[in-house]
């Protein structure tokens, strides 16, 4: 169940896009969105106007939330707006927390229009110490469809990725989409004809898409189970997303092995960055407040 959204946005045309499919998600579930704009702490932002001392980021940031405020409106959405000083990533973390937001919902494209530079300064550190789950969202993308029809996730079995079962169950069941539960046999760079135990592998991995489709299938969806034996995890979710007309994506925060960092360097940053449609990336149990 979806109360709180928390939508970041620094007033760039990428988050004006990506605003429309969090109303859609906002009005499916009778949430109210928090628009929050942080005005950096890290610039210098202060001057005069006339006789008043004026913080200039602030004011454009009561533009950026009044507009998107506006816009929650026309759709019937509840909306609740906040201009915060301090640094971007904290500041997100820490109002999510304090707020008891259910989601973090953020454009993949800011000011400078780079995918990339965002996500390696902002999203991708909002990602890491978020204790709640993070959906990002690529603006413009004529992929973005919602409501969502196929929900994709990625589990190898741990916890985290439980985790992420539940949720895209959850999310699945307000539209009535399949779940499809994914496991990626990565075989790297020996390839699947050297690698003598991807047959091993691929039992245990059908194992795992079984007991992951079996909880999906709790909440009253329809389920797939797929193996994808692939030289990378995330580009066999990328596969499976673009020949099964995928939706939405999601993942777990951290794997097997338990290396939350390696696993956001290697498969959640980079479905992130190159999945064409919204991916949720979801912390485990064991997540704290940042």
């Amino acid at each position: 169940m979806l109360d709180r959204i928390l939508f970041p946005t620094d007033g760039s045309d990428g988050a004006s896009e990506a605003f429309e499919h969090v109303l859609d998600l906002a009005a499916d579930h009778a949430a109210t969105v928090h628009v929050l704009n942080v005005a950096d702490t890290t610039h210098d932002s202060v001057t005069r106007i006339g006789g008043d001392v004026v913080d200039v980021l602030e004011r454009e940031g009561e533009s950026f939330v009044a507009e998107l405020a506006d816009r929650a409106a026309d759709r019937g959405v509840s909306v609740v707006t906040d201009v915060v000083q301090g640094g971007v990533e904290a500041t997100i973390v820490a109002y999510a927390a304090e707020r008891d937001v259910d989601l973090i919902a953020m454009s993949t494209r800011g000011r400078t229009g780079l995918d990339h530079l965002l996500l390696g300064s902002t999203t991708e550190r909002v990602l890491r110490r978020s204790s709640v789950p993070v959906l990002s969202v690529r603006p413009g993308d004529a992929t973005t469809r919602y409501p969502y029809r196929n929900v994709l996730v990625a589990t190898d079995g741990s916890d985290h990725a439980d985790a992420a079962v539940e949720r895209a169950a959850a999310l699945a069941v307000a539209t009535g989409a399949t779940v499809h539960a994914l496991s990626v046999v990565d075989v790297g760079a020996v390839g699947s004809e050297a690698y003598s135990g991807v047959g091993a592998l691929v039992d245990s991995a059908e194992e795992t898409v079984a007991a992951a489709a079996d909880t999906a299938a709790t909440e009253g969806v329809d389920t797939v189970e797929a193996v994808e034996i692939a030289a990378s995890a995330s580009g066999g979710i990328r596969s499976y997303v673009a020949d099964h007309d995928i939706d939405l994506v999601a993942l777990g925060t951290r794997g097997r092995s338990g290396v939350e960092r390696y696993l956001l360097g290697s498969v959640a940053e980079q479905t992130v960055r190159t999945a064409p449609v919204p991916a949720l990336i979801v912390p485990g149990p064991d997540r704290g407040d940042g």
